[in-house]
């Protein structure tokens, strides 16, 4: 079928045999920064324990105010270090009170007597690069556990609004792979469908739509424009609002808009739990004072769409299950194929040194919806 292309069974599977490092066959890209958590809620001296890429990580903020992440498991007998205590300088194992520092080194082992001679700062938990930035704790995955180098790329870089606290911040699991939980986030036919409803769109507002799209940072953007006719939410923004929307590897997505002297920004992260399991994240950052005292009535429409979204991939996996041929067409599946393709470039970067290129052409795309 022209315009067309196959996916395998299952979707994503071909582009997980691709995409294999370290051994490991869970199409997840590694050698990346993810979003891990909103960063407001992480105290200073406060720890809390994450599953991200099926890896246990354990994130924690010192007293200085500084984040860090180690992997969740105590080298001497691999009970999970969260169950132990963090005084906001080490993490004490609940087991045998074995210490570590914040950058993964032990600094105390209690059983030791005077005369034995051991070098106890030998001894590390796996640390994860991880910083606060944007309104989130960011961690890289790197794909070699044993790795010390410095990361291969720097942590996003977002509009200047979203340095201050998010007025609104949604969390929800979709049941499926990254993979699904992206595309599906980033298509842009299934609103009149999926998000049926007075204050979005309906079937009945269906109309053709032209957006200019170009190359951005490990990713792609739908370059400024005023939003369509038909999305009414954009409305309560008052003014002329213009919007840019950018998508960056692993799974970001940024909504800038602009009226006048002021800015919204919406950062979506996707960020896999494990094979089946993906965590998403909505914050929502602006300038405008008036929209703080609407924020209770924001915050359900916000939780809906999602929830939304939610519930149509779950509904799918009943599908999958059976293992179809997927396809994806021109243009409304386009942002689709540009994922897998940054993927694929991206993996193969990182696992043979092959230079990333990014396939993303500047173009016009059409799709009605």
């Amino acid at each position: 079928m022209a315009g067309t292309s196959a996916l395998p069974a299952g979707g994503p599977g071909g582009i997980v045999r691709a995409m294999r490092q370290d051994n490991r066959d869970d199409g997840f890209l590694r050698d990346i920064w993810y979003f891990a958590l909103p960063a407001h809620g992480l105290k200073p001296g406060a720890v809390t324990t994450k599953t991200l890429l099926g890896e246990p990580v354990l994130i924690g903020r010192a007293k200085t105010g500084e984040v860090f992440a180690l992997r969740d498991v105590c080298p001497h007998r691999g009970i999970p270090l969260s169950d132990g205590h963090f005084d906001g300088v080490e993490v004490e194992c609940c087991y045998h009170g074995w210490r570590f520092a914040p950058d993964g080194r032990c600094t105390a082992i209690p059983s030791l007597t005077a005369e034995q001679d051991m070098v106890v700062d030998k001894i590390r938990v796996r640390r994860y690069p991880a910083v606060d930035r944007h309104g989130g704790v960011w961690v890289y995955m790197a794909a070699d556990p044993n790795s010390t180098a410095e990361p291969a790329i720097e942590p996003p870089s977002l509009p200047e609004v979203t340095d201050r606290r998010p007025g609104l911040v949604e969390r929800i699991i979709f049941p499926c792979h990254v993979d699904h939980a992206v595309i599906g986030l980033m298509d842009p036919a299934h609103g009149p469908f999926v998000h049926k409803s007075w204050w979005w769109r309906s079937t009945r507002s269906i109309h053709e739509k032209a957006k200019r799209f170009g190359p951005s940072d490990y990713g792609f953007a739908m370059l400024r424009h005023q939003p369509s006719s038909n999305s009414a939410a954009y409305r309560i923004l008052g003014g002329a609002p213009t919007t840019e929307i950018r998508f960056r590897l692993p799974g970001v997505r940024v909504e800038d808009i602009e009226i006048g002297r002021h800015r919204v920004c919406g950062l979506t992260a996707v960020t896999p739990v494990d094979a089946t399991t993906t965590e998403v994240h909505h914050l929502v950052f602006w300038t405008m004072p008036w929209l703080t005292p609407l924020k209770p009535v924001l915050a359900p429409f916000v939780k809906r769409f999602l929830q939304q979204d939610r519930d149509i991939v779950e509904r799918q996996q009943r599908g999958l299950i059976h293992e179809p041929k997927l396809m994806l067409i021109n243009d409304a599946d386009m942002q689709a194929k540009w994922y897998f393709r940054l993927k694929k470039a991206y993996a193969a970067w990182r696992a043979d040194g092959t230079p990333f290129e990014n396939p993303v052409r500047e173009t016009t795309l059409r799709w009605r919806s």
